[in-house]
C-alpha cells in the first residue's frame, strides 16, 4: 500500500516533578534538603531516511507519544529521562501543523467543510534532517535546590511542564529532475523500464500505474538525473477526478516535464487535444508548473499513423521541442537521454 499523504498526533513527554525530601538517617537527625529533580520527558522527531520511501507506517500507527520524565527522589536523586519517539519519513516530506490539538478537533474541522488553515513547519529532503515536532517538557526542581544560607529547610518545589502535542499533517512530493505527464497508456512506464533501472508494472489497460515511481538514469562521466513516472492523468484531475490530485503533487519538485503523447492515438484519442488538456490541467492546478520548461515525447512512433499525426502536431505547434520515440523498440531514446543529461544532467554526490 502506498501512502503519500496522512495525518498524525504526535505527543511529547511531560517533565518529571521535583520533590521534597529531607536527609534524616540515625545518626543525622536533622540533616539537610535532598529533593532531586524531575527529569525532562521525551522529543517527538522525524528524520529523514533514504531507504523509506512513503508514509505508510504514520497510515497505520498515526499516534506518537513519548515517555513521561520521572520524579525527582530522595538522595539528590534526578529522575530518568523520558524516551523519545522517531518516527522515520522519505526525502521531500512536508510537515504541517493543524490549528487543532487533537485528532478529534481536526476531523470536526474537517467535516465542518470550512478550510483549515495549515502551518508548514518544515520541507524534509535531505538525507539525515531531523525535526522536532513536539518538545518534550522540562523537569521541575527538588527541594535541594532551594537551600540557602537563611533558609535550611526549603519546601520549595516546582512542577515538571508539560510537552506540547498537536495534530500534523505528512505529505510526501517525490524529488525528481524530471516527471513524465501523460494520459493512462501512454507509455511512460515503459519509457522508463527503458531508461532506467525502476521497473514498474506494466500492461495494456489504463491506470497500470498507481504509484509514482522515481527512476535514475546514468550518463557518461558519471552524471545522472532522476525522473519521475507518476499515474495517468485524465481531464478534470485538477478537481481530484481520477487519481488527481494523489500524484500531480509530485511533479511540483521536477525542473523539467516530461509531457508523453501517445502520437500514434493508439487508444482513439487525438495527440494535439492530449497535449492541450494536459497543459490545461497543469495549469489549473498549480500555475506555477505551467512556467517550467518542458517539452513532449511522441511516443509509439513504430505504429501506423504515428508520423501522419506528428507532422499536423509540428504544424499545431511549431514552437514546441518534441522527441520522436518508441519505447518498445527502443528507437530514439540515445536523443532523449542527450536532452535529460544536457537539461537535468548532475554530478553524481
Amino acid at each position: 500500500m502506498f501512502v503519500d499523504h496522512t495525518r498524525i498526533y504526535a505527543k511529547a513527554g511531560n517533565g518529571g516533578n521535583g520533590v521534597v525530601s529531607f536527609r534524616r538517617e540515625k545518626y543525622v537527625p536533622r540533616g539537610g534538603p535532598d529533593g532531586g529533580d524531575g527529569a525532562q520527558g521525551g522529543d517527538v522527531i522525524l528524520r529523514v531516511d533514504g531507504h523509506t520511501d512513503n508514509l505508510r507506517a504514520f497510515h497505520y500507527n498515526p499516534r506518537m507519544v513519548a515517555k513521561d520524565g520521572g520524579h525527582g527522589q530522595s538522595w539528590k536523586r534526578h529522575g530518568k529521562n523520558g524516551k523519545p519517539v522517531g518516527g522515520k519519513v522519505p526525502p521531500g516530506t512536508l510537515v504541517y501543523r493543524s490549528p487543532a490539538r487533537t485528532v478529534t478537533e481536526a476531523v470536526e474541522m474537517e467535516r465542518s467543510g470550512a478550510g483549515v488553515d495549515l502551518e508548514l513547519v518544515a520541507d524534509l529532503t535531505s538525507e539525515g534532517d531531523e525535526l522536532v515536532i513536539c518538545k518534550a517538557g522540562e523537569g521541575g526542581k527538588g527541594n535541594w535546590q532551594f537551600r540557602s544560607s537563611t533558609n535550611r529547610t526549603p519546601e520549595e518545589f516546582t512542577l515538571g511542564t508539560e510537552g506540547t502535542e498537536g495534530v500534523f499533517y505528512l505529505e510526501l512530493r517525490r524529488i525528481a529532475d524530471a516527471g513524465m505527464v501523460g494520459f493512462p497508456n501512454a507509455g511512460k512506464s515503459t519509457l522508463t523500464t527503458k531508461l532506467s533501472a525502476a521497473r514498474p508494472k506494466i500492461a495494456s489497460y489504463p491506470f497500470t500505474t498507481l504509484n509514482p515511481m522515481v527512476g535514475v538514469v546514468e550518463f557518461d562521466d558519471f552524471k545522472r538525473c532522476t525522473i519521475a513516472d507518476i499515474p495517468g492523468i485524465i481531464e478534470g484531475a485538477h478537481k481530484n477526478r481520477g487519481l488527481g490530485h494523489e500524484f500531480l503533487r509530485h511533479i511540483t519538485r521536477c525542473g523539467l516535464l516530461l509531457f508523453v503523447v501517445d502520437m500514434a492515438g493508439s487508444e482513439c484519442r487525438d495527440p494535439i487535444s492530449d497535449i492541450e488538456t494536459l497543459r490545461k490541467e497543469i495549469k489549473l492546478y498549480d500555475p506555477e508548473l505551467s512556467k517550467l520548461d518542458w517539452l513532449v515525447v511522441a511516443n509509439k512512433m513504430d505504429l501506423d499513423e504515428a508520423e501522419e499525426n506528428l507532422t499536423q502536431f509540428r504544424q499545431r505547434f511549431p514552437k514546441v521541442e518534441i522527441i520522436s520515440v518508441s519505447a518498445k523498440l527502443e528507437e530514439g531514446l540515445g536523443a532523449l537521454r542527450g536532452l535529460l543529461c544536457e537539461r537535468v544532467g548532475k554530478r553524481n554526490q
